[in-house]
């Protein structure tokens, strides 16, 4: 799969920023990315501090573009676009330029000015320190009202061909409405294409067809029906337990006739818990390399990390996150 990515960007190499750009894990993806040549890391940060950092690592960061907030030619420019963007808040020069010296919202306006494609933080910031200055500066696209996420999982299959699934939303809106469960089933099911995935969508539920009741049986139902109105071409189904969304047997027994029941590989669940729980279960207990969250919505690609992750995760996520650009 990313073999894939990788081979598109080669057609259309990238500018991703990274906002930690001292960070080791950072470095050693950003260094792997060069030598690759199929994507231009941008690292914020002062030029000396992130050179010694690599040279002390032992990694080659040769050709990366170092970026410094306190030291840029961008600066004045973005303090203008900043306090437009904020006078309703009654933003200042004075502000704006403070808040601009921070690495996330110094990257973020980066992308929102062009000198980069796709922006992935979060190695030390928190992923509220990533998603706002995105919403402030990027903003959601034309005709969506949240930001969402979406993990892709992977494994390899019994034929040699990889199993890749998409669920969603398991990092951001904690209690989704009916309307932002529709919006984040298309999100979901277009970033899944990216990833080789043709949707099959499952709203997932403790109820099969009726078979529970309660509001939030209701709401899963009622955000299937809203999805087939918002797409009408991508097929969708609900509500249904998850048994019924991936086993043939059991989903046509328990919803005969459906099209998605028994062979699901996009799953919206009803709330971040169920999400956030079913993803992990899938990566720990079912053997799947879980990619994510990607954020969707946004009208740029902005990726969340892990406080916790490593070189390799750093190198994976920002082949996504150029990928999605």
């Amino acid at each position: 799969m990313f073999q894939q990515l990788i081979e598109y960007l080669k057609k259309n190499p990238k500018r991703i920023v990274f906002t930690e750009g001292a960070d080791p894990r950072i470095l050693e993806a950003a260094s792997r990315l060069l030598a690759g040549t199929f994507l231009k890391p941008v690292l914020i940060g002062d030029p000396e501090e992130v050179q010694k950092a690599a040279e002390d690592a032992g990694y080659n960061i040769r050709g990366a573009e170092i970026e410094d907030p306190n030291n840029s030619a961008y600066m004045d420019e973005m303090v203008e676009i900043f306090c437009e963007l904020r006078k309703s808040k009654g933003m200042t020069p004075e502000e704006a330029r403070k808040i601009l010296s921070q690495g996330n919202y110094f990257g973020t306006m980066m992308v929102k000015m062009g000198k980069a494609d796709a922006l992935l933080g979060g190695a030390t910031y928190s992923t509220a320190d990533t998603v706002r200055p995105a919403l402030q500066i990027i903003k959601t696209k034309p005709g969506h009202s949240i930001v969402s996420s979406c993990f892709i999982l992977v494994r390899p299959s019994a034929t040699g061909e990889n199993e890749v699934l998409a669920m969603g939303d398991c990092a951001i809106n904690i209690k989704p409405t009916a309307e932002e469960l529709s919006e984040i089933a298309v999100e979901v099911a277009e970033c899944g294409k990216i990833f080789g995935i043709d949707p099959k969508v499952a709203f997932l539920s403790y109820s099969t067809l009726g078979s529970g009741k309660g509001e939030d049986v209701d709401k899963m139902r009622r955000a299937m029906e809203l999805t087939r109105e918002r797409a009408p071409g991508l097929p969708v189904d609900g509500e249904m337990q998850f048994d019924a969304a991936v086993s043939p047997t059991v989903g046509q027994l328990k919803f005969p006739g459906s099209k998605v029941a028994g062979y699901a590989n996009t799953f919206v669940f009803p709330n971040i818990e169920a999400g956030n729980i079913g993803y992990k279960i899938a990566q720990r207990l079912g053997s799947f390399e879980a990619y994510g969250p990607i954020l969707l919505g946004l009208n740029a690609p902005i990726n969340d990390l892990s406080r916790g992750c490593n070189a390799q995760e750093v190198y994976s996520m920002a082949i996504i996150t150029a990928a999605v650009a």
